[in-house]
């Protein structure tokens, strides 16, 4: 990491806000939300089994699925969103896709939206989800690191046979 990129991110972290933790005590505790109660601890019954490892390296892929968002079924094909960890987390680093389910035989046609730091489904409707995208930034002459929220629309043909698109299109968005 270069010492500048270094440099701007522990001031960033250093001007964070200290004090959330303690203007909670302002709020009433009449107004103060419960914990939820805590379930009793299982018992178990039996000796428990020891698990190996997988060895299946496709898996550091699966493993890899950080945000997961279902989408409402297309015709006949399932739809969803989803993020792979990668990169640099502080400057975006969530690989962001759609998906869409073919067949058992051939699997997921997979279309890459980009690297954003989230994403967040505002609506859907066939064939198109409109997304709120946040991404980090960084100003080239000062190596300030800053965010900025961007909208998408992401559509595709729904066919009438059922069949996945075979391609998307990314609009940018007000």
């Amino acid at each position: 990491m270069k010492p500048v990129t270094f440099l701007v991110l522990l001031l960033g972290l250093s001007a964070c806000d200290a004090g959330v933790e303690t203007r909670k005590a302002a709020v009433p505790a009449a107004e103060q939300s419960a914990p939820p109660p805590a379930a009793a601890p299982l018992t178990a019954t039996a000796p428990a089994a020891i698990v190996q490892p997988e060895a299946d390296s496709d898996l550091q892929w699966a493993a890899s699925v950080v945000e997961l968002t279902p989408l409402t079924p297309q015709g006949d094909a399932t739809v969803k969103l989803f993020g792979t960890a990668g990169g640099d987390p502080a400057m975006n680093g969530l690989y962001t896709y759609v998906a869409f389910f073919d067949s058992p035989a051939e699997g997921w046609r997979i279309f890459r939206l980009g690297d954003f730091l989230d994403y967040r489904v505002l609506s859907e409707s066939p064939g198109r989800v409109d997304l709120a995208l946040t991404e980090s930034t960084m100003d080239p002459a000062s190596g300030m690191i800053g965010s900025r929220t961007r909208r998408i629309i992401v559509g595709w043909s729904v066919a009438a046979d059922g069949s996945v698109p075979a391609t998307v299109t990314v609009a940018p968005a007000d």
